[in-house]
């Protein structure tokens, strides 16, 4: 006999499809990356800096700590070898010699708009899945 706050056969089912679709997701944006010279890690960096949220296509350690969801040391490792591959730059705030913003090279830019072109039927797929209510959606 089922509880009455268990959830429900196809709140599992549900639940396992939106599991399988965003690892799907993430194994092919990791493939995209790679094949953009991008390890998985770097394509985060690049796109949460280029996708700031106030369009300035730039972020300081702490903001990409709280969007990547990683401890402030870590991303700092992740910057510290983007800026040696290249790909990112660094630029004092003109407001606070305490504040950095970090922004994308032109070599970070051409890789990650290759990546994200590369990945932008596999979005659409995605946001078409997430738009449908309580069902998979056929893959094409």
């Amino acid at each position: 006999m089922r509880r009455a706050d268990e959830p429900r056969p196809d709140e599992y089912r549900r639940a396992a499809e939106l599991r399988e679709e965003l690892r799907r997701f993430l194994r092919v944006s990791e493939r995209a990356a790679r094949g953009n010279s991008l390890t998985p890690q770097r394509y985060s960096l690049l796109l949460m800096i280029k996708g700031a949220p106030d369009g300035s296509e730039h972020s300081t350690v702490t903001a990409l700590s709280e969007r990547l969801q990683l401890a402030q040391s870590t991303v700092t490792e992740l910057v510290r070898r983007a800026e040696d591959a290249g790909l990112i730059h660094r630029k004092p705030s003109p407001r606070d010699g305490r504040v950095v913003f970090l922004s994308l090279t032109v070599e970070g830019e051409r890789r990650l708009a290759a990546t994200v072109r590369e990945l932008g039927p596999e979005r659409k797929r995605l946001e078409v899945l997430f738009a449908a209510p309580g069902g998979r959606q056929r893959r094409s």
